[in-house]
């Protein structure tokens, strides 16, 4: 008879956990019903972009990329970013509900119905729901708890007793209008919290007030100026840019979604021990030492008068994740602060060891309460399973890396613990089916459990000083942990085309979900799997054969205030050359309206659709000295656009009379692909682009050198010829050749010459016939205008320069045979070419100044 299985929550973990157990356990085995209080599946997730009533903000980009937030029997979409948003994986959690539970017969969804109590009778469960039609009561065998770990959102009274200003949790923000008002008082914003979600909201109110400051249309908030943001924190954690270089020593390095370089399979020994829980001095010091290789030394601020408690690498390492926050400190849009946030009075906050004052608004990064998320559970249970909210990290005891307990064989869990990875929640709802199923368990699972010491392994944890960020954060080990007891082989990845790392002198083998996938199990012969892991390996070869991420690495790292010093080199009379010395802004905004369409390229297929979009309101102030030493103030302002979409940087020029605002396009910076041998360019990565204008051609160049995340860069702008006349003088010569071939006899004429065979004193071609010279001719004036425009194509100025002195020569010459051989009906046409002689001399004399 089939167990009938409750399951709190339609997250990503109670959907896993029922999707387990109704096709991959026995047939017939199971009947399940999950019970959750959203209006629809997802979880935290939210399922659109206007569902703005969850914890995740719909337009949240996800910390990890989706070649390691997945299922393995659910590939993503090929139209999804790489780093998707909020309402992205909502949609994804969405079809996975629709592709394996919702034409179920066995399962049923209990959405707006939230369960409020449970009792644990004989093996079973009564399980009381509340919903808009009332209380109920069901019996269950088995109880699944997959509410997560992100409960009520912690609030500490001490911070919101003795004060009149806003005071909110991070998980309420949602944009800046809401969070200061209309008062227009200014002052700071203060974040509290140093962790993820400290460190992320920091960083996504600096992009919304960096916006508001630079928007080409008016803020809506009154003196939008005159906020400040501030972070403090007690212990600062490493800033992981979303996108990483596996080779961090290189000056032109590959970069790729941060997971690919973080779970490296090559990266340790196998097999894998847990590197996190208890975390030694020495461990300490070796992680805190390979961050600052891999990341570089600037990933990890403080304040500038930093406590030694701040920078001690001999306490265990912090993470998160965010492109922007540490180029926002650089910049002095957000200042850092060390110390706990104590209290509260006024407009005063209260730290450790100092104070800050003019605090208009406080934002709480401070974290979850999970208690709320197994309020339901007995006392009796929670006791039983080592119930401790003195210890909100480990506040539950279980077995087998936070599965089950002995003691309550009836009751699982899937999802519970900080930090949940996508694949080990996949492999928790995989051992609850081995452990409830007909099949019964396996001896390998039987040993693997007779050694499990996860309980008392938490237990030692809780009091201990140094314990890790997250006590089951090391997903690899986790993963092997679980494939063991489940007899499930890892499948091998895919042949990538790519360099092997110079750091290991091995291949980057990203480990991934989808390369644990039992046989059949989304009844697509592991269709889905295969498409992910092809994926997978597709982005790793364009990441390391390519500068498809490089871009994004470049834009990310412009932000700021940089010092600039610029050769301008023109070849133009009417346009000096000399020497820019000043200060170059790169101010961060939401993408504007004005002239995106026009960069839209027919035929390419985009990297994605709904990816990110970014500005920089470029600002470039400073002193320009001629080389003829006149000086005078310089400024100018462009527009930067990044593009997830087509992975483009371009550039614009700003409207004069409104200079936040986009004008007309100048140019896209195209990066040069690394060298066929591997190793990266030597010197950085190049990048050039061009613009063409009436009079004159502007050639770009880059050079962008990295060092780990950090980037140096040289701008080289020089004004050249127009391309305009090459062009059309290069169509014009191949125009005249095409004519002579297809009608000799006309051409003579035009030309100035008679027709062979008749004397130059006769008036009439009467009796005349055309030389078959004249098709050597042709051929002549077509590879005088191919080599015209190929040289321009091709950038050889100097070459096209020549070129154009010869062809000046040539059409004087002309001139001199026609006004000899012409006769004297024919003898004006000399004048043409030499016309066009001088023409062409004087754009060889313009050419050469």
């Amino acid at each position: 008879m089939a167990k009938s299985v409750c399951i709190v929550g339609a997250g990503p973990a109670g959907l896993a956990v029922a999707k387990t157990l109704l096709h991959n356990a026995p047939k017939g085995d199971f009947k399940v019903t999950i019970f959750d209080a959203q209006h629809d599946v997802g979880g935290l997730w939210p399922t659109s972009k206007d569902d703005v009533g969850r914890q995740i903000h719909p337009l949240m980009l996800a910390n990890q990329s989706r070649h390691t937030m997945h299922f393995s029997d659910l590939a993503w979409e090929d139209t999804i970013p790489q780093l998707p948003q909020g309402w992205m994986v909502g949609q994804y959690l969405q079809r996975y509900a629709a592709k394996y539970l919702t034409s179920s017969p066995d399962f049923r969804l209990k959405l707006k119905t939230r369960v409020t109590r449970t009792e644990q009778k004989d093996e079973g469960w009564d399980v009381t729901i509340q919903s808009d039609n009332g209380e109920e009561t069901t019996r269950f065998d088995r109880l699944v708890v997959a509410t997560g770990y992100f409960g009520d959102p912690l609030v500490p009274k001490a911070l919101t007793e003795s004060t009149t200003i806003p005071v909110i949790h991070s998980s309420q923000y949602r944009d800046l209008k809401s969070l200061l008002g209309t008062s227009g008082k200014g002052g700071k914003i203060l974040v509290a919290g140093g962790q993820m979600s400290g460190v992320e909201i920091a960083a996504t109110i600096g992009m919304h007030l960096s916006n508001e400051v630079n928007s080409p249309d008016a803020s809506s908030i009154p003196n939008i100026e005159n906020y400040s943001i501030h972070h403090t924190s007690p212990r600062h954690p490493w800033v992981i840019p979303l996108h990483t270089t596996p080779e961090p020593k290189w000056k032109a390095p590959p970069f790729l979604p941060h997971d690919f370089s973080s779970y490296n399979k090559n990266n340790r020994p196998v097999p894998f021990t847990d590197s996190q829980g208890h975390i030694p001095e020495d461990r300490a010091k070796t992680v805190h030492e390979r961050l600052r290789g891999a990341l570089g030394p600037k990933q990890r601020l403080t304040s500038q008068a930093a406590t030694s408690a701040a920078t001690d690498d001999s306490l265990p390492p912090y993470f998160a994740c965010s492109d922007w926050y540490c180029e926002f400190v650089r910049s002095g849009l957000i200042t850092v602060h060390d110390g706990r946030l104590e209290s509260i009075a006024g407009s005063a906050a209260k730290l450790t060891d100092s104070s800050i004052e003019d605090v208009a608004v406080v934002v709480l990064g401070t974290g979850f309460d999970p208690e709320f998320c197994v309020n339901f559970l007995p006392k009796d249970v929670l006791a039983t399973l080592g119930y401790s909210p003195a210890h909100p990290s480990l506040l539950l005891a279980l077995s087998f890396h936070a599965t089950h307990h002995p003691k309550v064989p009836s009751l699982g869990f899937v999802g519970f613990y900080r930090g949940a990875f996508w694949g080990v929640i996949q492999m928790q709802a995989r051992l609850l089916a081995a452990l409830w199923s007909s099949k019964g368990q396996s001896d390998a699972l039987r040993e693997k459990l007779a050694k499990d010491d996860s309980i008392k392994r938490t237990l030692d944890l809780r009091n201990d000083p140094r314990q890790s960020q997250f006590p089951m954060g090391d997903y690899p080990f986790l993963m092997q942990e679980f494939a063991e007891a489940l007899s499930l082989e890892i499948s091998p990845p895919a042949a990538v085309d790519a360099p092997n790392l110079t750091t290991n002198g091995l291949p980057l083998e990203v480990f991934a979900p989808a390369r644990y996938s039992p046989a059949n199990e989304d009844g697509e012969d592991n269709a889905n799997s295969k498409k992910l892991i092809n994926d997978s390996a597709a982005v790793l070869k364009d990441g390391l054969t390519t500068p498809r991420f490089v871009s994004r690495a470049v834009f990310r790292s412009l932000l700021g205030t940089w010092k600039l010093e610029r050769d301008l080199r023109s070849k133009l009379l009417t346009h000096p050359s000399g020497h820019f010395s000043g200060t170059a802004q790169f101010l961060l905004r939401s993408q504007t309206k004005e002239g995106v369409q026009c960069t839209t390229k027919e035929g390419v297929t985009p990297f994605c659709e709904d990816g990110e979009s970014y500005e920089y309101l470029y600002i470039e102030d400073g002193e320009f000295k001629t080389d003829q030493g006149f000086g005078f103030r310089a400024t100018r302002r462009y527009i930067y656009r990044y593009d997830e979409a087509s992975g483009a940087i371009t550039v614009w020029f700003a409207k004069p009379d409104d200079n936040k605002r986009v004008d007309y396009f100048f140019h896209e910076v195209q990066f040069d692909d690394p060298p066929a041998g591997g190793g990266g360019h030597k010197h950085g990565w190049p990048a050039k682009s061009g613009h063409l204008c009436i009079d004159d051609y502007y050639n770009v160049k880059y050079n962008f050198v990295f060092d780990a995340h950090l980037l140096h860069y040289t701008p080289t702008l020089e004004m050249s010829y127009s391309h305009i006349p090459a062009y059309v003088l290069g169509a014009a010569c191949c125009g005249r050749g095409i004519m002579g071939a297809l009608s000799p006899r006309s051409e003579y004429g035009h030309v100035g010459l008679r027709l062979e065979g008749v004397s130059s004193t006769t008036t009439t071609d009467d009796g005349g016939f055309a030389s078959p010279l004249m098709y050597f001719k042709a051929i002549r004036e077509v590879s005088y205008g191919a080599a015209l425009v190929a040289l321009q194509q091709q950038g050889q100025e100097t070459a096209l320069t020549t070129l154009v002195g010869i062809l000046s020569v040539v059409r004087l010459a002309d001139g001199v045979v026609v006004w000899w051989h012409g006769g004297e009906t024919l003898r004006w046409r000399a004048i043409g070419h030499w016309i066009t002689g001088i023409g062409f001399l004087g754009w060889f004399a313009w050419r050469r100044k």
